[in-house]
């Protein structure tokens, strides 16, 4: 079951991601002073292209699809998770027109941390109901040939386009983020 650690290892860089994003946008809240709009912008970057390119897709044609096949269980919540894929990349958008809002004036850093709030709560809400229902229900319902084949979709990335060169390209903007991110503790916003 290499793929659900491959799983919760993503669900993990989401979640620092999103706590990076959280703290800029509370942080400058707090301070009345515009956040990083150029570390904002990133994050959205990469939660877009891995998440929605390369994460997602993993999850429904290889784990969702052979959940499907093995049990009806979960068949409502299989289609609410996809539905929430499919919106994320509405939810994105309006993520990344709230920060050109904030940074043009338009819109206030009240409702620009209003906008990352309600996306972080959606992403964590939807990985929990992945970990917490769907993850256990593939444990128990899969065989080991299921297994052997979603295991092997995972560590080949499963994807055609995302050879080493992608997985390259993925470890250094995670790692940009990182590195530009506040330290932990300074509430999302470099000590002034």
């Amino acid at each position: 079951m290499k793929a659900l650690d491959i799983i919760r290892s993503e669900h993990r860089s989401l979640s620092a991601v999103l706590h990076t994003l959280q703290g800029l946008a509370r942080a400058a809240r707090a301070r009345r002073r515009a956040p990083d709009f150029a570390l904002m912008r990133l994050i959205v970057d990469y939660l877009e292209s891995f998440h929605q390119r390369f994460h997602h897709p993993k999850e429904v044609e290889y784990l969702f699809k052979a959940l499907r096949g093995r049990t009806g269980e979960a068949h409502g919540t299989l289609a609410r998770l996809e539905r929430e894929h499919a919106q994320s990349d509405e939810r994105l958008a309006v993520l990344r027109g709230a920060i050109d809002a904030a940074q043009s004036g338009a819109c206030g850093l009240d409702e620009l941390a209003s906008v990352v709030e309600a996306y972080a709560d959606f992403q964590w809400r939807h990985m929990r109901t992945e970990e917490d229902l769907i993850m256990p229900l593939a444990e128990r319902e899969l065989s080991s040939e299921d297994w052997q084949r979603i295991d092997a979709a995972f560590a080949a990335a499963a994807d055609p386009d995302f050879g080493t060169a992608r997985r390259e390209e993925y470890r250094r903007l995670l790692a940009s983020i990182a590195e530009q991110a506040p330290p932990p503790g300074s509430g999302g916003a470099w000590p002034s």
